[in-house]
């Protein structure tokens, strides 16, 4: 079928389909986005009509706003084994993403300048310096293996069932090894790797204050994902500047 064939009753049954799938409010709300920008395309470079207004908008979700205390953090790195140790410290100090943390490894790593250089899921590149404590671990690695850093660790453990895990189910497993670890030592809300990321993310913006250094910190291609991460604790607009943007002579000077 041809883009200029589309009709309404086409959209419409995408639009059920979407509503009445059973997917989590996230997938649907993903999935209405990928259509709507679709019909769009379609209407602007290919002669379709206009018909995106028909998906439903499905609000996004507020983010997950938990994040770690300094006594949860010192627990869990003074049980964790090196493996886990280190990826909770590359979740933490760094701000990684977890699934980005398992897979560094040697390639991402300048011992010379003591830096990460990985590229983020957005495809966008970052460049970190590491801690001492990550350096040390990272020193019991071998630079020569092609192994991620955390799974080389893992590999060294007594007992480690690492070579029947496979490559792309290992964060899974260390997902797991995290939940055991925070059971094991009496944490027993939920706290997951990425909510370290989110704690060093709002302690970085409650110390400079400025959205622009979490957006380089976290490696956000655009400033409003930053913001939406950091919804919960933006500071709220002072009494102060409201009464001074009501003042007409305010007004009259900024337009002078």
């Amino acid at each position: 079928m041809a883009p200029e064939d589309l009709h309404a009753a086409h959209v419409y049954d995408v639009n059920a389909a979407i509503c009445d799938s059973g997917y989590s409010h996230a997938t649907r709300f993903n999935t209405a986005s990928a259509a709507i920008r679709l019909l769009k395309r379609l209407e602007r470079y290919y002669g379709a009509p206009a018909l995106s207004q028909i998906i439903t908008r499905h609000p996004g979700l507020r983010p997950r706003n938990v994040t770690a205390t300094d006594e949860e953090r010192e627990s869990i790195l003074a049980a964790a084994p090196a493996h886990l140790r280190l990826f909770t410290l590359l979740c933490s100090d760094l701000a990684i993403r977890s699934g980005t943390a398992v897979r560094i490894s040697p390639e991402n790593y300048d011992p010379t300048q003591s830096e990460l250089h990985f590229t983020t899921k957005l495809g966008e590149r970052l460049t970190l310096p590491i801690t001492a404590e990550i350096k040390t671990l990272i020193g019991q690695c071998d630079l020569g293996n092609n192994q991620s850093f955390v799974r080389q660790l893992h590999a060294g453990q007594p007992n480690s069932n690492l070579l029947s895990t496979r490559p792309d189910r290992y964060k899974h497993t260390i997902g797991s090894a995290f939940r055991a670890l925070c059971h094991s030592i009496g944490i027993t809300r939920k706290l997951t790797p990425h909510d370290f990321r989110r704690t060093t993310a709002v302690r970085l913006y409650e110390e400079t204050g400025d959205a622009r250094d979490v957006q380089a910190l976290l490696g956000h291609r655009s400033l409003a994902s930053t913001i939406w991460y950091l919804d919960h604790d933006l500071r709220p607009v002072k009494r102060s500047v409201l009464e001074l943007i009501k003042r007409p002579e305010w007004r009259k000077e900024k337009t002078a």
